[in-house]
């Protein structure tokens, strides 16, 4: 609902306000930077290149001055991420209309007033209320969302074996492991990983996360038919410290240039997180993490231990891994179509098998699978676990200690135990006292609190 006055600007905005469901091509386009052509989206010049609804961008304006009480105008335009000659004709027509006044001026010009609403204005917002209660940067049309995860996507070639091999130098890896992952992250399509429990598929999935690669942009907020999406999310997003990077190009300010997404889901993920989620408080719509990690990874950790089962997740996927297209539903039962350009990770200590039938496995398109290291592996990660803590031991130690432990048993070496068995030396030398080197005492202790006895029930 709109007041009687503010409604006017329908008319005068008439033949500016396009429809965004009926452009061809969006307006998203890259801007170019002295050393690079990079993709930036481009402050929009008039409404017909923010392609929203006038009423939307009267709303937000009477909704900041509602919540923030007096601003000044170029205060007002830097939040709502729009250049004030945008809002400038809107502002002036709520003065006439007596819906809001401006109390002082620095002299400088109309961006300079300090703007107040009146009690008309007042009683304008609070019908304004019941459509929602977002209150940031203007948000942006899902078409022109949609264009820009396009023109983020790495090129088919992005990706070399040395900087693949850079993101796992702090890991011990073998060339046939970054051969089976490297044509899966440079095609983007979906991995499993799979394996015994304590090998690092969870590490080895949250290393993608250090290749190098491009920042993006991403909007704060999504507008669809009148919806606000909220998309931009400070737990999954991180902006890029412009002081550090190239920041000599002018871009919209809707938008914040950001690392590439990784997002991770464990054991909580259920497939009602996968869909948008309406706050009936605010009115607002929370992105699903899929939408969040769009030109990003989202890895699902422990695969087959969600609240859905492996069967639910991946049925929920079929279209949009398919078709890269993902269909979201809204509280009035409409559906809105969204990109769908996150690099799927699966992670799991199941048996494939167990997760689902071979058509059912058949839709990840590329699986690993994670085995233990062989001794000689297992002995130069423990050797390099130890210098991350400045521990230096003889080789004849670490060999007495395999021989010991591990081949006149026949325990499995696992990734994950020089780490926890160094971990509870550090313990052991911290309580005791202890000087700071490995001894085959403090590996013994370390070895009897790290793994259970078979003669536990004695």
């Amino acid at each position: 609902m709109r007041s009687n006055g503010a409604s006017l600007l329908n008319d005068h905005f008439a033949n500016t306000e396009p429809s965004h469901l009926s452009k061809s091509e969006p307006l998203v386009r890259p801007t170019r930077s002295r050393q690079s052509e990079r993709f930036a989206p481009p402050p929009p010049q008039s409404f017909a290149d923010l392609e929203l609804p006038s009423t939307l961008v009267e709303q937000l304006i009477f909704k900041f001055l509602y919540f923030r009480g007096d601003m000044m105008a170029a205060d007002l335009s830097r939040a709502m991420g729009l250049k004030f000659s945008l809002i400038q004709p809107m502002l002036e027509m709520f003065r006439m209309q007596q819906l809001l006044h401006v109390k002082s001026s620095l002299g400088l010009g109309s961006i300079s007033s300090l703007l107040s609403l009146t009690d008309l204005g007042r009683k304008a917002v609070r019908e304004y209320l019941g459509n929602n209660h977002y209150t940031g940067p203007a948000p942006v049309p899902v078409s022109q969302y949609a264009a820009a995860v396009k023109a983020q996507q790495m090129p088919a070639n992005w990706l070399r074996p040395e900087r693949l091999a850079k993101a796992y130098s702090n890991m011990v890896v073998t060339e046939a492991m970054l051969n089976q992952i490297g044509p899966a992250v440079s095609a983007g399509k979906s991995l499993l990983i799979y394996g015994q429990p304590g090998n690092g598929k969870s590490y080895v999935a949250e290393a993608l996360a250090k290749i190098q690669t491009t920042d993006v942009y991403i909007p704060y907020a999504l507008e669809y038919q009148g919806s606000i999406i909220q998309l931009f999310d400070p737990t999954c997003h991180y902006p890029v410290d412009l002081a550090e990077h190239e920041s000599d190009y002018e871009s919209d300010a809707r938008w914040v240039r950001c690392r590439r997404p990784f997002i991770t889901s464990g054991g909580e993920l259920s497939v009602t997180m996968l869909d948008l989620r309406h706050n009936a408080a605010t009115g607002i719509y929370d992105a699903p993490l899929q939408l969040k990690a769009n030109n990003g990874i989202y890895l699902i950790d422990d695969f087959g231990r969600q609240m859905s089962s492996p069967a639910q997740i991946l049925n929920r996927w079929i279209v949009p891994m398919d078709r890269r297209v993902d269909y979201l539903s809204l509280s009035n039962s409409g559906k809105m179509a969204t990109p769908f350009e996150a690099f799927l990770v699966f992670s799991t200590n199941l048996n494939p098998s167990e997760l689902g039938d071979e058509a059912f496995v058949r839709r990840i398109q590329y699986k690993m699978l994670l085995r233990s290291p062989d001794e000689d592996e297992f002995s130069t990660i423990f050797r390099n676990y130890c210098k991350t803590h400045d521990l230096h031991p003889e080789p004849e130690l670490i060999s007495r200690f395999i021989e010991r432990y591990y081949k006149r048993t026949g325990k499995a070496f696992r990734r994950c135990h020089p780490r926890d068995l160094i971990s509870q030396v550090i313990d052991h030398i911290h309580f005791r006292q202890l000087p700071h080197e490995l001894t085959e005492e403090l590996l013994d202790c370390a070895f009897a609190g790290c793994f259970l006895q078979t003669n536990a029930a004695d």
